[in-house]
């Protein structure tokens, strides 16, 4: 049993999302309610594992060949739509 390993582990996926609601009674039949929700709060960036490709990704040449110089390498993210930031908020009146 000698020889180079066949599988590689590879990075894993970190997301954190948030959301915040605020009601606000206007009368005694309406009430309107904040709403904040963020996506990937912390911006962390979610890459792909080594050899992997997918999704319109092309893996990194040569990230699964122990002996290259791009082994263990990611080349590109996970969810490249989805990585960033984002925030909405809405208001929603309720009668």
């Amino acid at each position: 049993m000698g020889g180079a390993p066949t599988q590689v582990r590879g990075p894993g996926i970190t997301r954190l999302d948030y959301s915040l609601f605020k009601d606000f009674r206007l009368s005694e039949r309406f009430r309107m309610q904040f709403r904040s929700e963020f996506f990937n709060i912390l911006n962390h960036p979610t890459f792909m594992p080594p050899n992997l490709g997918g999704n319109g990704v092309i893996a990194l040449s040569g990230s699964g060949d122990w002996f290259s110089s791009n082994f263990g390498k990611s080349g590109a993210t996970r969810f490249p739509y989805q990585d960033s930031r984002q925030i909405q908020f809405a208001l929603k009146l309720y009668f």
